[in-house]
């Protein structure tokens, strides 16, 4: 009854931020030069103002900034996200398209990086000041120093180029049409090089907070209760050590969705994924906002939902938190 009532809580208060995201990305919008009908008229060639007029009334875009935005939320209120001009269908159709692609790649590096952090953050906690600490430290240093898209362009070199092991890019081989086990091995052999882009740098950061996190609670009283009471260390560890340590670990899964989103955007440029990162920077070129929008609006929706599933398991590993105060 205490995580029903916590999830309650966490869904109320998100939605005003849910609104303030949407209308200060709306009202920014409006501020950058042009408008999709600028951006439609420079793919036909050109074309006289009358026409621009037609396509703006058309389009709602000659209506007065707060009239727009009344109108994009009485949408939003209907599950409306728009009609994107510039694509031909509607907005909920292409991002429909494109976010498989990109809920694929963030589950897949939050995994590879939370699963990899906590093993490499405990190795390093029980190795403190020795070889592997220095190892794992200066390995987690240089990854997270190195820009996601260097790496993802020396991945492909090396790996693809070079020793001809994994695809380039894209999310599937267009030359064969496969089914069942064969597509989902060909789809996840095309995402180990875009999983470790991503997933590397995020990786860097979950393993520090990891071992600071583990050389922590080493010290606690319990811990020493728990090895006073002749429990072997790796029952210490795992049983005592470890759940406690998690916590920061679980926190940062919720803050970072956000970043990972963003990071998204390059290594689905660089790896030629079809997900949202990449249907955002078309969208910003081509001056479609109501795409945009709609990637911002869902994108708003997927942090929430991680930030909400984040704080169940957050109430799950820690008793406590209490729903009341």
């Amino acid at each position: 009854m205490h995580i029903l009532r916590l999830a309650g809580r966490r869904l109320a208060a998100s939605i005003p931020t849910l609104i303030l995201i949407l209308v200060g990305v709306f009202l920014l919008l409006q501020l950058a030069p042009g408008d999709t009908v600028d951006a439609m008229m420079a793919q036909m060639g050109g074309g006289d103002a009358r026409t621009a007029e037609d396509l703006r009334r058309f389009y709602g875009l000659d209506l007065s900034v707060t009239a727009q935005l009344g109108n994009y939320l009485w949408r939003l209120i209907r599950f409306d996200l728009g009609f994107s001009a510039i694509y031909g269908k509607p907005v909920a159709q292409v991002i429909a398209e494109r976010l498989p692609a990109t809920i694929l790649l963030m589950t897949a590096s939050l995994s590879f990086a939370f699963f990899f952090g906590i093993v490499f953050g405990v190795i390093a906690a029980r190795g403190v000041n020795r070889w592997p600490d220095t190892l794992i430290s200066t390995l987690g240093l240089i990854f997270y120093a190195t820009p996601s898209f260097w790496f993802g362009l020396m991945a492909i070199v090396v790996f693809s180029i070079y020793l001809q092991w994994l695809p380039a890019g894209g999310l599937s081989d267009i030359t064969q049409v496969k089914e069942g086990i064969w597509l989902v091995l060909d789809t996840a052999r095309h995402l180990v090089l875009p999983t470790l882009t991503l997933g590397l740098i995020f990786l860097a950061i979950y393993l520090r907070i990891m071992r600071a996190s583990m050389l922590e609670v080493l010290t606690l009283d319990f811990v020493r209760t728990a090895r006073a009471k002749g429990l072997d260390e790796t029952r210490v560890v795992v049983r005592h050590v470890l759940r406690n340590a998690l916590l920061p670990m679980v926190t940062l899964i919720g803050l970072q969705a956000g970043t990972m989103l963003g990071g998204s955007v390059v290594v689905e440029s660089v790896f030629s994924l079809p997900g949202l990162g990449r249907l955002a920077y078309e969208s910003v070129v081509q001056r479609d906002l109501n795409t945009l929008l709609g990637i911002i609006f869902v994108s708003a929706l997927l942090v929430i939902a991680v930030n909400f599933v984040v704080d169940l398991v957050y109430a799950r590993l820690d008793p406590r938190i209490k729903t009341e105060g």
